[in-house]
């Protein structure tokens, strides 16, 4: 079985960050591990809290993780502070980590900051050089690019300069806000769409994690890169029409859509 791991932060609701990873890694047939860079008080509505894990533990959770069960992949999400960066790419350079995919998450999707200013410069100077892809949404990338998006040009210009500055593929995501979910993979002046369709579901909590991670998934598998984002979308909008709705907020996914068998005929009774 092939193995994937996810370093992000934990989410104590569920739908976003470690839990929404391994639930992704887990429906699209790899075994997940994981390695907690931080905790978060949240749910639908917000994030309520952020205490990030010592940076000897985080260190100490990933040679644990390499020297027992080599990770195939790996997806990185939630990285708040700038000492956590320096250890995570120490490590990563250490064991000759292969298909890392990088999610630079900056905000959650009820708007709350999740990453302090100086680990944003630390990440794009240390871990973006270790990454095969990164996954950054629209404002995520007016940050990375130093340019505003406003439709699909602008998306290729920002993609290219992201490129260019940090030398990995970048995957630039469309969403509502720009188009109907339709992605950018831009990667050495190649250009591949990704056409969506909307999907009328407001509850998007911790989309972009399941779709990083659905594509590390992927990559562990031996799919290539522009193949391991192709199933990454069909995952996730088999995910989003299944139309969970749990929270009083931005609910999550169902990660667990096409997972079929006698505990699953079992709860759908009750």
């Amino acid at each position: 079985m092939k193995t994937a791991l996810t370093i992000a932060g934990s989410d104590c609701s569920g739908g976003a960050g470690i839990q929404a990873d391994i639930k992704t890694m887990t429906a699209n047939n790899v075994y997940a591990m994981s390695v907690i860079t931080a905790l978060t008080a949240q749910n639908t509505t917000g994030v309520s809290g952020i205490v990030n894990v010592d940076t000897g533990f985080v260190k100490k959770q990933l040679e644990t993780v390499f020297e027992d069960i080599y990770p195939d992949a790996i997806k990185i999400g939630m990285v708040s502070s700038s000492e956590i960066v320096d250890v995570i790419e120490y490590e990563l350079t250490k064991y000759k980590a292969k298909n890392i995919v990088l999610d630079p998450v900056m905000v959650a999707t009820s708007g709350a900051g999740l990453i302090e200013n100086t680990a944003i410069k630390s990440l794009k100077e240390k871990l973006f050089r270790t990454a095969k892809v990164i996954t950054p949404n629209i404002l995520e990338a007016e940050v990375l690019s130093g340019i505003s998006i406003k439709d699909d040009k602008d998306m290729l210009k920002a993609a290219k300069i992201i490129y260019e500055n940090h030398g990995c593929a970048v995957l630039l995501k469309g969403g509502h806000s720009i188009n109907d979910a339709n992605d950018l993979l831009y990667e050495n002046g190649k250009v591949k769409w990704f056409f969506g369709k909307r999907i009328d579901n407001p509850n998007t909590h911790g989309s972009g994690c399941t779709l990083s991670s659905a594509i590390a998934s992927n990559l562990a598998k031996g799919y290539s890169l522009e193949e391991s984002v192709k199933r990454a979308k069909d995952y996730i909008s088999e995910a989003l029409l299944a139309m969970l709705d749990l929270g009083k907020g931005s609910g999550p996914l169902n990660h667990a859509f096409n997972i079929k068998g006698e505990y699953a005929k079992e709860s759908d009774n009750e």
